[in-house]
Formats: structure tokens, C-alpha cells, sequence
């Protein structure tokens, strides 16, 4: 993956050697996520047609075998290969008709069944020769070419076992999940229960897109960014709220808001300047700050504890670095709390359509959007002249992201760089 950040200016301190010292990685920061989160108790049966997105909090098994019977893979014909004495062609009388969803007549000698595909193989029968492959005059077909035993037959039991796993405890439900369970025989689906979730954006000086503003104040970009990332049915959003902007009004606000919710996501307010609130309020309050400050680009403060029962994750006031250190550590949380299993998106490589020159210290995410393939037939990425932690514009084109490495300093042109999808939730 890779990326690329405009070199932070003199006089920032983001990239001092001492600062560093102080960070975690991103790879000890998900850790510590790990560690420190438990998946949420509770769950409810849904019908399975209307548990998409949800995660299983039991595993599901085949009732019986798939398919229940031999059944027919196409239309046309079912025969007993064994009255086919002699060469051929053979002529054959049809006795019967057996339509799908229909119980089949059993086949007596050298005779055949009108068969359609599904229907369940008669019995006497051991092949179906395709209506292609047969000349019917009347109630008599002829067949040229002698069928193999088996012949498009699908046999009982070929795709499930009964009481056979079909999906794991902590499978996200997706169309393809919800097929496999249908198939299973699985009506209803014992999922675990939504996971509580409240936002709480601070900033005094934010204001609802599109409201009056003065010189000084700017839209909010979090809110509505972060309550559509949140909007997806393994979540109930509890709250949106935004932050009082002082240390006794977010203190009672944090309070009330970890005593109803799972997890508390927070945006802005973590870093260390006289208006950063939200860190002294979780600490007035006596709850626990696993880590605060990685070693990453954008997206520093990110910060993570946890207190009266709830999981804490602050997130930068600055909407890029916001959306992707929730793309990064919030989804690993979301994924550890409703105990999902599985390993996410996988990151892969790709080519890049242009030099990089940055600074080194820490290692850096940038979106990225696709512009093709390289003459190998390597996906080509193209990225932002420069990145800046409050600008989302490129966002919109951006497929996922790419990574630098902390001590990267110059990558040319087709140079190959990991890149990690964005999530599809």
C-alpha cells in the first residue's frame, strides 16, 4: 500500500525524534484493540431472509442432505442404461412424464420418462439424456449414442451432508450467506444483537452543512460522514450528538453517553492544546486510556480506552484523518466487538502512476483511485499532488488506500506499493 502526505511544515513537532519515541504502531495499536475487546453478549432470532449484515452468534448446519434426491440436471429423459442391449440407435416407448415437484413413477425395461430439470429421478432409471440428444416421434424416442450410468444426474447428498456446517459463529450474513443457509434448510438464523453505538462530535466551532456560518466556523464534515459509515445493520446508533465545548459540559455528556452505549466513538478534542477536553473528561471519570498518539500519517491523536462498561475510540477532529483511522482501527473494532470472524479486506499490491517524495518518521496512508493497468497487467494507482488531513474533495474518486512505510522517503513512478480497499460497509 502507499501514500503520500505533504511534508509537515517546520515548527510542527509531529515527526520529532522523542515525539516517535512516544507512539505506537499502527500493527501495536490493532493489537492492543484486540486484546482489550471482547465480543458483546446478547442475540435474537430473524428470519433468514432478513438477517443481512448481521454476524452469526450460532453456528448453522444442514437439516438434511443437498440435494434431498437424485434429481434430473437438465430436461429431456430418463432411462436404464442397462435395457440399451445391443448397438445402437434404440427406440424407446415413454411412459411417463415427471415434472419437478412431483413424485416419478417407477421405470419398468426398456422404456424412458419425459423428465424436467429438478425432477426426481424414477426409479429403475440411472441416466437422463438430454431432450437435444433425442428424436421423438409420438410416444417413441430414439436415441443414437448409448448414455453412461449417471448421466446428468444430480445424486442426493453431492452438495450437503446432513448435519453438515455450513457457516461458523461469527459469519457476517451476505446474500452469498444467506444462499448457503437456505440451501441448509436454515429458516431462521440466531444472530448476535446489534452493537450500541453513540457519536459524539466535538468542535465549537462546526456547524450543520448547508446552516449559516460565520467567518470562523466551518461545516461539519464528521457527523454526517461517520453516521453514515455507522449506518449498517450489525449497529444501532443510539446517539449522535455534538460536544459541549467544556471540560464540566463534555464530562456529563461522556458520562451519560458510556453508561447506554457498547462503544463511544468521539472525533476531535484528544490532542494535548488547552481546548482538548475530551481525554481530561474520561480520565475525570475514571475511565482507563489504553493508548492515545500512533505513529501514523494522518491521524496521530488516535486514541482508544475504555470506562463504565463502554469501549472508547477517539477519532482526529480532521475529516481525512478521521475517515481513515476509523477505516483503520475503527473497523477492527466494530469487527472485534460483534465478534466477526475472518480477515477483513486484504491489502495487495499495486503499481503507482507517480513519484512519491515524503518525509520519513511515520508511516503514511493516502487515498488512492484506480487509473488502469501497467503493460504487465498490474493495477495502476494514482494519488493527490498533496494530502491534507482536513481535506476529503479526493475521497470521492478514492477506491482504498495506500501505504508508505515509516522509513520510506522516495518511491518512483512503478514502483509497487500495498494498497487496502476500503471496506464495503
Amino acid at each position: 500500500m502507499t501514500i503520500l502526505q505533504p511534508i509537515t511544515p517546520e515548527g510542527c513537532g509531529c515527526d520529532r525524534r522523542d515525539t516517535l519515541k512516544t507512539l505506537l504502531s499502527v500493527d501495536d495499536a490493532l493489537a492492543l484493540i484486540h486484546a482489550g475487546t471482547t465480543a458483546i453478549t446478547g442475540s435474537e432470532m430473524l428470519a433468514t431472509g432478513l438477517a443481512l449484515g448481521r454476524i452469526l452468534a450460532d453456528p448453522v448446519a444442514a437439516l438434511q442432505m443437498t440435494p434431498p434426491f437424485d434429481n434430473a440436471a437438465m430436461d429431456g429423459y430418463a432411462v436404464a442404461t442397462s435395457s440399451l442391449s445391443g448397438p445402437g440407435p434404440w427406440h424407446l416407448p415413454v411412459t411417463g412424464r415427471v415434472p419437478a415437484g412431483q413424485a416419478a413413477t417407477p421405470l419398468s425395461g426398456s422404456q424412458a420418462s419425459r423428465i424436467f430439470t429438478g425432477a426426481p429421478i424414477p426409479a429403475g432409471a440411472d441416466a437422463v439424456v438430454m431432450q437435444e440428444d433425442v428424436n421423438r416421434t409420438g410416444s417413441t424416442i430414439r436415441i443414437d449414442h448409448r448414455p453412461k450410468p449417471g448421466l446428468n444426474i444430480r445424486r442426493a447428498g453431492t452438495e450437503l451432508a446432513t448435519g453438515a456446517v455450513v457457516l461458523q459463529k461469527g459469519a457476517r450474513i451476505g446474500a452469498r450467506q444467506i444462499a448457503i443457509c437456505a440451501a441448509a434448510g436454515a429458516g431462521q438464523l440466531r444472530v448476535r444483537r446489534r452493537l450500541r453505538v453513540a457519536l459524539l462530535v466535538t468542535g465549537d466551532e462546526i456547524r450543520q452543512a448547508g446552516a449559516d456560518r460565520s467567518a470562523a466556523q466551518i461545516w461539519d464534515v464528521n457527523t454526517p460522514m461517520l453516521r453514515a459509515a455507522l449506518t449498517r445493520p450489525d449497529i444501532e446508533l443510539i446517539a449522535v450528538e455534538t460536544g459541549l465545548d467544556s471540560r464540566d459540559g463534555l464530562f456529563l455528556q461522556i458520562a451519560e453517553l458510556t453508561e447506554i452505549a457498547d462503544l463511544l466513538i468521539t472525533t476531535g478534542g484528544i490532542s494535548v492544546g488547552e481546548e482538548d477536553h475530551v481525554k481530561p473528561a474520561l480520565t475525570a471519570m475514571g475511565a482507563e486510556i489504553i493508548f492515545s498518539g500512533v505513529a501514523i500519517k494522518p491521524g496521530k491523536p488516535i486514541s482508544f480506552g475504555q470506562g463504565r462498561g463502554a469501549k472508547w475510540l477517539g477519532l482526529p477532529g480532521n475529516p481525512l484523518s478521521a475517515f481513515i483511522t476509523w477505516h483503520l482501527f475503527g473497523e477492527a473494532l466494530i469487527k472485534r466487538m460483534t465478534g466477526e470472524i475472518g480477515h477483513g479486506v486484504a491489502r495487495r499490491h499495486v503499481v503507482i502512476s507517480q513519484d512519491i517524495l515524503r518525509k520519513p518518521g511515520r508511516c503514511e496512508f493516502r487515498p488512492a483511485y484506480f487509473t488502469g493497468f501497467d503493460p504487465h497487467g498490474r493495477e495502476v494507482v494514482g494519488i493527490e499532488p498533496e494530502t491534507h488531513s482536513s481535506r476529503v474533495a479526493g475521497l470521492s474518486m478514492a477506491s482504498g488506500l495506500i501505504y508508505l512505510p515509516a522509513d520510506a522517503e522516495i518511491l518512483p513512478a512503478g514502483a509497487l506499493v500495498e494498497f487496502q480497499p476500503f471496506c464495503p460497509n
